[in-house]
């Protein structure tokens, strides 16, 4: 192991750039779909010893050091997302005319931007690096603070973010409720990063002891959690739709009849012998490629389709205003049993050049348009708000890849997360499969069971604990029929677990710095 070590810390130039992204690449096998975790711990092993590598004359300026540094962390993270993310470019080959120019700037431009962060992340731990568990739990810092940052900053997009590396299964999923996604990042990384100690006899049990501690900690609580028996309070009958409309030809008006068609006959099956009738039904993301307004033959159809007590949640787009005042939402929609919007909620966080362009002035003189601008744009909905399901129950809706942001799935006093998403941009890739681990991980974080819609999968009902209770595959078309049980438990842990993810994160920081500090002083 030491010479392995040394091997790579003596490494420079494109020799070095091209380790640290084939490393950042082969982190990517520990998340989904294939979860291989032990990858993470190859993966950073290599990035630690290639910062251990980083040193530079002492001639040079701060500000030069910190650019070997920060080279590092960029390549890593660029191999890391380019792995990761490739798929992205499969919704601009959707209308490949307009949008395939575009696939360089996806596949390439996009990783090389998100790459900056962890560029930062390894910036920022080689300010507190020193030998030893130190500059372990430096990396975990970094890490922690970039993951933070690639979360916010520019609207965010924490996609792949690493903690979910070290949560595959719902049996390792539990801590998240007690560390937040942002301290599971912090930890992800310092346990990956730990074989690096076996190069060096600093601190090797120390870190090792530390990591089996942690490990055992992270089993225990999930299987505790897991094991824990809640007693039942009420319980939804739900359908879940899911027709797997190709993409292409979606808003192709020649087939709006048919789609609308599709969905109304799934809606009205009967239910399966000795089943309940559904009390709620839930169709995908912009289910309908139409407005209401347009079409209020489609809205009497849906309330001829829902029996006594039965009501629809669908993800369809929204219109106010008219001329050109008007403004477009993309929405989920509730209807009753007597055909009436009775309430709606729209998207609040927009994908960037997905659904609205952020420069929208000087892109519209270029004559561009964002990727999902089938009606003109979409904007922004002031705020989130729950939907009455029954007079017992409300659910709070979130669109697509809202789901990924840990800070914003927040249900309050709703008993129910419901995720409408359309996967059907990305094909048979990992897109969906990452898409639908981070909706997990939600339901997880507030502790509350998830029914997701999916135009073409994965739709599921996960339970309060990250099990999935009931799941269409990828591509299948029917009807899912799921009955939820809620439980009494009140255990709405997200706002402290969010605190206990900057403590998590402060703690390794602390660490660090004393780490590195006591070794200055010990060299004199």
């Amino acid at each position: 192991m030491e010479n392995l070590a040394a091997r790579i810390i003596l490494l420079w130039g494109w020799r070095r750039a091209m380790l640290a992204l084939l490393a950042g690449a082969f982190g990517v096998l520990a998340q989904a779909p294939i979860d291989f975790f032990p990858a993470g711990f190859v993966s950073f092993t290599i990035l630690v010893w290639l910062l251990d590598g980083a040193t530079a004359d002492d001639r040079d300026t701060f500000w030069r050091r910190q650019r070997v540094n920060f080279a590092i962390g960029w390549w890593f993270g660029f191999g890391y997302f380019v792995a990761g993310l490739w798929w992205v470019g499969q919704a601009l080959l959707v209308d490949a005319e307009e949008f395939a120019w575009a696939l360089p700037l996806a596949v390439i431009g996009l990783p090389a931007g998100l790459a900056i962060f962890y560029g930062l992340a390894s910036t920022v731990a080689r300010l507190c690096w020193s030998n030893g568990i130190g500059r372990i739990a430096a990396l975990a810092f970094g890490f922690g603070i970039a993951e933070w940052l690639r979360a916010t900053v520019l609207t965010g997009f924490p996609w792949n973010a690493v903690g979910y590396a070290a949560m595959p299964v719902p049996l390792l999923m539990q801590s998240v409720q007690v560390t937040g996604m942002y301290g599971m990042n912090a930890l992800a990384v310092f346990i990956f990063a730990l074989p690096a100690l076996l190069a060096s006899d600093r601190h090797r049990r120390t870190g090792l002891f530390a990591g089996l501690v942690l490990a055992a900690a992270h089993v225990g609580f999930g299987y505790y959690s897991l094991s824990r028996t809640i007693p039942v309070d009420k319980s939804l009958s739900v359908r879940i739709v899911q027709p797997s409309i190709p993409q292409g030809g979606k808003w192709d008006p020649e087939y709006r009849d048919n789609i609308l068609a599709t969905l109304l006959e799934l809606s009205a099956k009967p239910p399966e012998e000795g089943g309940r009738r559904p009390e709620l039904i839930v169709w995908p993301e912009t289910a309908l490629p139409f407005l209401f307004t347009d079409r209020p033959d489609a809205l009497a159809a849906v309330g001829d389709m829902l029996q006594d007590g039965q009501k629809l949640f669908l993800g369809a787009v929204r219109s106010e205003g008219a001329g050109a005042a008007v403004r477009y939402y993309n929405s989920v929609i509730a209807i009753d049993d007597a055909g009436e919007i009775v309430d709606a909620v729209d998207k609040v966080h927009l994908v960037p050049f997905g659904e609205y362009l952020p420069l929208q002035v000087v892109f519209d003189r270029l004559g561009m348009r964002a990727i999902a601008d089938n009606v003109g744009g979409f904007s922004a909905g002031a705020e989130r708000g729950s939907i009455a399901v029954t007079d017992a129950i409300s659910a709070v809706p979130f669109i697509c890849y809202e789901v990924i942001f840990p800070g914003e799935v927040v249900a309050d006093d709703a008993d129910l997360i419901v995720n409408l998403t359309n996967d059907a941009w990305f094909g048979d890739t990992p897109g969906p499969y990452q898409h639908f681990r981070q909706a997990q991980l939600r339901a997880v974080e507030t502790a509350r069971p998830m029914v997701r819609a999916a135009n073409n999968g994965i739709s599921a009902v996960i339970d309060s604990r990250g099990r999935v209770v009931d799941a269409f595959a990828q591509d299948a078309v029917g009807a899912l029929d799921v009955n939820i049980q809620f439980s009494a438990d009140s255990n709405r842990i997200l706002v402290m677990s969010y605190l206990n993810g900057i403590l998590i994160i402060l703690f390794f920081a602390i660490v660090a710095c004393g780490t590195n500090a006591f070794a200055r002083i010990r060299s004199g």
